[in-house]
């Protein structure tokens, strides 16, 4: 008899890291504009603001994809010109989705950008689970290769 997979909670962390040579300065006023996303992260047809607050901790996004998933996310902690963290309470498969982009100079002109999840799942197999946690993985690659691309023009 064929054993079926077992659906369960999963639990792992995404982290990825880029250099863009540009001032930290500049790197800052571009990603901490919450909404101006479409011009840098994969697949984002618009973002959008839900709260009156635009910068910092309480502000709120929502975020929709080309494939019309919509993903809402809430601003936890805010240090300017540092970093700033997110959790998403809508849209994603997941329990527990909590992100942190932070920014590190490393010369006046080149900036260390990380972009760091930890990520709980719903019930899913392990195989869908790393699965998405590749495909996660691809996303951040190749939206923080948009970001430098647009930076460094």
């Amino acid at each position: 008899m064929a054993k079926i997979p077992q659906k369960a909670f999963h639990t792992g962390t995404i982290e990825k890291t880029i250099k863009i040579n540009v001032s930290k300065d500049k790197v800052w006023r571009k990603i901490s504009n919450i909404v101006g996303l479409s011009s840098w992260l994969v697949d984002v047809k618009k973002t959008e603001y839900l709260s009156i607050k635009k910068k910092g901790v309480g502000a709120i996004r929502l975020i929709t994809f080309a494939d019309k998933t919509e993903i809402e996310e809430h601003i936890v902690a805010w240090e300017k010109g540092e970093f700033f963290t997110y959790v998403a309470t809508e849209g994603l498969p997941l329990r527990a989705y909590v992100a942190t982009i932070s920014i590190k100079k490393k010369t006046k002109t080149t900036t260390e950008l990380t972009w760091r999840s930890y990520v709980n799942s719903k019930k899913m197999t392990e195989k869908q689970f790393l699965e998405f946690l590749v495909f996660m993985g691809s996303f951040y690659e190749a939206s923080l290769e948009n970001l430098k691309t647009l930076l460094e023009k």
